[in-house]
C-alpha cells in the first residue's frame, strides 16, 4: 500500500473514531441539549457530499471514513430531531 494511501486510511480512522464517544453518549443518555441542530444538519449534508466526492474519485479512504461518519452523524441528528423537543431545544 502506498504511503499516501496509508496516511489517508489513518486520518480517516482517527477522524471517524472521534464521533464514536459523542454517538455513544447520545444513545445512552438521549441528552441532545448540547447539540446544535443547525450545525449537525449542515455537517451531515457536508459529509454526504464528501462521500459522493470520494465515490466519484474512487478514493476509498474518503469513502470509508465518510460512510461511517455519515451513519454516526445521521444517527445523532436523528436523535436531536426526535428528542430535541423534550429537552427544550
Amino acid at each position: 500500500m502506498p504511503l499516501h494511501e496509508l496516511i489517508g486510511y489513518l486520518a480517516a480512522s482517527l477522524t471517524t473514531c472521534s464521533f464514536v464517544p459523542q454517538a455513544l453518549h447520545t444513545f445512552r443518555t438521549r441528552d441532545v441539549r448540547g447539540i446544535s441542530l443547525g450545525m449537525y444538519s449542515v455537517f451531515t449534508a457536508g459529509i454526504a457530499l464528501w462521500l459522493a466526492y470520494g465515490l466519484a474519485l474512487s478514493a476509498w479512504p474518503i469513502v470509508a471514513a465518510n460512510a461511517v461518519t455519515l451513519v454516526l452523524a445521521g444517527a445523532i441528528l436523528g436523535m436531536k430531531l426526535r428528542y430535541g423537543s423534550r429537552s427544550g431545544r
